[in-house]
C-alpha cells in the first residue's frame, strides 16, 4: 500500500505538473509543498521520471474509474445510453474551473518519444478509454466495435485539445455533431424505430 509521504508527493506533483507542465517543474518545489527533504523523497521515487509516470498512472485509476461512473450516471444501464453520453460528460469536464486541457495529451506533447516512460503512460491511458468504448460498443450491438472505439475516441481527444486551445465553444458543436453522425452510423436503431417508423406503443 502507498504510504501517506507517497501519496502526498503524487498529488503535489499532480497539480503542479498540470498547472505548469513537466518539464517546467522542479522536485524542489514539489518538495517545498509537500514539506520534505530530498532524502525523504528518494525513498518512494528513484527520480522525477518515476514521480511523473506515478502522476499518470494516478489519473489514469482516477480517471477510468470516475468516467465510467459519469457516463453511467448520464446515459443510465444500457451500453447504447452510455455511449450517446459520452460527450455530454467531455463536456462537463471541459467546462470545469481549472481545466487545462488532458494532462495525457500534455505529457505526450512535452514527451514526444515513444519510448519515453511519460509518453508510454499517456499511451497507455487513451488505450483503456477506447477499449472502454469498445467494451460498451460490443455490448450495444454494434457490427464493427474496433472502428467505432477508434473513431468515437478521435472525436473526444478532438473536443479535449480544440477546446482547450481555443476556447471557442464551436468547437464542441462541430464534435457533437460529428458524434452523433458517427453514433447513428454504428448503433442498431431502437425496436419500433426501423425504416422510420417509431413504436407508437407508449
Amino acid at each position: 500500500m502507498p504510504t501517506q509521504t507517497r501519496q502526498q508527493l503524487v498529488y503535489a506533483a499532480r497539480q503542479r505538473f498540470y498547472r505548469d507542465g513537466f518539464r517546467n517543474v522542479g522536485i524542489d518545489a514539489i518538495l517545498d509543498d509537500v514539506g520534505i527533504s530530498k532524502t525523504a523523497f528518494y525513498k518512494h521515487f528513484a527520480c522525477k521520471d518515476d514521480l511523473m509516470v506515478a502522476v499518470l498512472d494516478d489519473v489514469d485509476q482516477f480517471l477510468k474509474t470516475s468516467f465510467r461512473q459519469m457516463i453511467k450516471d448520464r446515459g443510465g444501464r444500457t451500453a447504447d445510453g452510455q455511449i450517446r453520453a459520452m460527450l455530454d460528460v467531455v463536456q462537463q469536464v471541459i467546462a470545469q474551473d481549472g481545466f487545462h486541457g488532458c494532462i495525457f495529451v500534455n505529457a505526450a506533447m512535452e514527451f514526444p518519444l515513444a519510448h519515453d516512460p511519460a509518453h508510454q503512460a499517456a499511451a497507455r491511458h487513451k488505450r483503456a478509454i477506447e477499449e472502454l468504448v469498445f467494451e460498451l460498443a460490443e455490448r450495444a450491438g454494434v457490427a464493427d466495435p474496433d472502428s467505432m472505439a477508434q473513431e468515437l475516441c478521435l472525436i473526444l481527444e478532438g473536443a479535449y485539445v480544440t477546446c482547450s486551445v481555443t476556447g471557442d465553444p464551436m468547437s464542441f458543436a462541430i464534435a457533437r455533431r460529428l458524434a452523433d453522425q458517427l453514433i447513428a452510423r454504428h448503433l442498431p436503431q431502437p425496436s419500433g424505430q426501423k425504416n422510420g417508423q417509431k413504436n407508437r406503443s407508449r
